[in-house]
């Protein structure tokens, strides 16, 4: 059974500390800016591997950001890997923290 409440695009506002959504988002700027002043296509390209960490149930996601961004006289590519560590839950899930963590609560006024 899977959890459909899972949604990948909040986990990936947290991949190298939310360094890597706006990566992307300048890619996209840059690479579209070049496609229009130069009617030329570029690409984006994100790419995603996986890999165990130890015994445990996290894994180490490398996420590659590739992008061509068209000049007026050729074309500029950026290629740039980071990873974060992440925990997998039930069914699936994929997060920054273990989905075993209980929440915090503070009574208002109690000091802990």
């Amino acid at each position: 059974m899977t959890d459909d409440k899972f949604n990948f695009t909040e986990t990936l506002q947290d991949l190298d500390a939310g360094v890597f959504a706006a990566k992307i988002s300048q890619a996209v700027r840059d690479v579209a800016m070049g496609v229009v002043a130069h009617d030329k296509a570029g690409k984006v390209v994100i790419e995603l591997n996986m890999k165990r960490i130890g015994e445990s149930s996290q894994i180490m996601l490398e996420h590659t950001l590739k992008y061509t961004k068209p000049t007026m006289k050729g074309k500029v590519t950026e290629d740039n890997t980071t990873g974060t560590a992440l925990y997998v839950g039930r069914g699936g899930t994929v997060s920054i923290m273990p989905d075993t963590q209980e929440m915090l609560q503070f009574e208002k006024g109690e000091k802990k």
